[in-house]
């Protein structure tokens, strides 16, 4: 998964700092985590829903900061709100279209909230987002034409792709690849890898 890929535990038996809030003298500041908003049981979801994943909600707040995210309803699109996909148009450009009306295209009002975010993630660590999102999608997201067929899959979602393309030192991964307790454990030391760093 992006950011993790290289990531390496240490050899031997390391030292585990005490992630802490507060800070102070040989404790470790908690690191910063963004996360899509509907993996925490937010019904932020085009159809009113959430996709809450019990391990990012209840789980991963004990050793960091959490800062929910969500680019549609950030960019000021309601809940709920008609389906979008992926889409490659005529110009070869990335598009966020209507699944019922291809003819919607959010693609310039989640840039621009996009472009807002700039401060926010340059105060993250790390961040969790929704797979197959075409958002937030991280290489999970289907990407269709114009008339609706299957282009690849596997392709990151706007957002995603964004972030990747322009702050690499933030560790990405997304709900699926924490799926498995020896990744929650691997994005964990990472965690407080770099918490020591700040």
């Amino acid at each position: 998964m992006a950011g993790l890929g290289g990531f390496r535990q240490p050899r031997g038996q390391p030292h585990q700092p005490r992630l802490s809030g507060s800070g102070g003298s040989g404790i470790l500041k908690r690191p910063r985590v963004g996360v899509s908003a509907c993996l925490l049981g937010q019904a932020v979801r085009y159809d009113g829903a959430s996709r809450p994943h019990a391990w990012i909600r209840d789980r991963l707040p004990r050793y960091a900061e959490i800062r929910p995210f969500c680019p549609e309803t950030g960019a000021g699109l309601g809940v709920p709100r008609p389906a979008v996909q992926l889409v490659r148009g005529d110009d070869g450009r990335l598009h966020v279209c209507g699944v019922d009306d291809p003819r919607l295209d959010v693609t310039d009002v989640l840039r621009q909230w996009m472009e807002l975010q700039t401060a926010e993630l340059q105060r993250l660590d790390a961040m969790v987002f929704k797979s197959r999102s075409p958002s937030c999608g991280l290489a999970s997201t289907p990407l269709f034409d114009i008339n609706g067929n299957v282009l690849q899959t596997g392709v990151s979602g706007v957002y995603a792709a964004w972030v990747q393309a322009n702050f690499p030192e933030i560790a990405l991964c997304d709900d699926a690849w924490l799926g498995e307790k020896s990744r929650q454990a691997q994005f964990l030391a990472l965690l407080q890898k770099k918490a020591g760093l700040r």
